[in-house]
């Protein structure tokens, strides 16, 4: 079981992923934009950090870059409906796992998640 943080800001997605994960045994926080991760991330620890991309306040690529720097340790995986901001998270390579494209199926975001925490 790992410890995950979610940012997404459709709340539809965001509760699938928490419902998803957690029915895989994950503790799961969802949160719905990258201000609100970041004040989690300080509370708290987290094995992952998946987040889309495209969110008000602060984006998923900021979010990572300051995560990234708050605890290297932690793996994150990226999720996104546009392709440019795929290519845009791909330059982040040493930070991040993955990207994922929306639309994906619970099962395609559970074997990512599995496929960051494990590598």
């Amino acid at each position: 079981m790992a410890k995950i943080l979610v940012a997404e800001d459709e709340r539809s997605v965001r509760d699938l992923l928490t419902l998803s994960l957690r029915g895989r045994g994950h503790d799961v926080q969802a949160v719905a934009d990258g201000s609100q991760a970041l004040s989690a991330l300080q509370r708290d620890r987290f094995d992952l950090l998946l987040t889309d991309i495209v969110m008000p306040i602060v984006d998923g690529i900021a979010l990572s870059l300051k995560a990234s720097q708050q605890d290297p340790e932690m793996r994150i995986l990226m999720m996104t409906g546009y392709a440019a901001e795929r290519q845009r998270a791909h330059n982040l390579d040493e930070l991040i796992h993955d990207v994922v494209l929306k639309p994906f199926t619970m099962d395609e975001i559970g074997n990512a998640v599995d496929s960051a925490l494990t590598s």
